[in-house]
């Protein structure tokens, strides 16, 4: 690994596929830079779209960043939950799909300040222990609630019980968990922004080049941070 002052630094604005996870993303590009690396935020595996991933100096950006909000389009199965809130889990409850006029209500439910219980299946350590680690082993727990907002919520496409959905949310929250509010999974996640980056502007892991990383001044103006 080069001395830190000759690291490669910046931010890399990556586009994840489905399958791998976020941290085999971060690995990789840590092989191409060798330097520090860290990330703004995951996705789950099943998830693409933007990843921020920070290289060398850059590492230090991470509190501005976490924060910022995350803007996604997912598809909904409106006739199914599943354990996990999205396509990996097992079917716990079919159901008739809505009309539209009873989807719009349960979507107006869902825009603003809301309260979710965080899914089962995700990284939120329970008595020291990660949920998902849990729900894996059969272990039912209660899980705790988290607030976070709503800033958009709009229909894009429905038909045949599946809904298409593109939302604006605070940091940290849960599409899996909105998708159960609903009455479904997602069937499919896609992160198209954070806050002022865009995933149109992102590459995909295999094409990555060192030379791609944004400069952290840049990076600081698109946040309207200063150094």
């Amino acid at each position: 690994m080069p001395p830190r002052a000759l690291e490669p630094a910046g931010v890399a604005l990556v586009d994840k596929p489905a399958g791998p996870s976020s941290f085999a993303i971060v690995a990789q590009i840590r092989r191409e830079t060798r330097a520090r690396t860290g990330h703004a935020g995951t996705l789950d595996p099943f998830a693409t779209g933007l990843l921020l991933i920070l290289s060398g100096r850059a590492t230090k950006l991470a509190p501005r960043l976490v924060g910022l909000d995350k803007r996604y389009r997912t598809e909904v199965d409106l006739t199914a939950r599943t354990s996990t809130g999205d396509v990996e889990g097992e079917p716990i409850e079919e159901r008739d799909a809505p009309d539209e006029a009873e989807l719009e209500r349960r979507l107006a439910c869902l825009r603003g300040d809301i309260e979710l219980p965080i899914p089962a299946a995700s990284a939120v350590k329970i008595g020291g222990v990660r949920a998902y680690r849990l729900a894996r082993s059969g272990v039912a727990v209660e899980m705790p609630v988290r607030r976070s907002t709503v800033h958009s919520l709009d229909v894009l496409a429905y038909t045949g019980g599946l809904v298409t959905l593109d939302l604006r949310v605070s940091s940290g929250t849960y599409v899996r968990a909105i998708a159960n509010a609903l009455g479904g999974h997602c069937r499919a996640l896609r992160r198209t922004e954070v806050g002022p980056f865009s995933v149109d502007d992102a590459v995909p892991p295999e094409q990555f080049a060192p030379g791609r990383l944004l400069a952290e001044a840049d990076v600081l103006m698109r946040v309207g941070a200063t150094p």
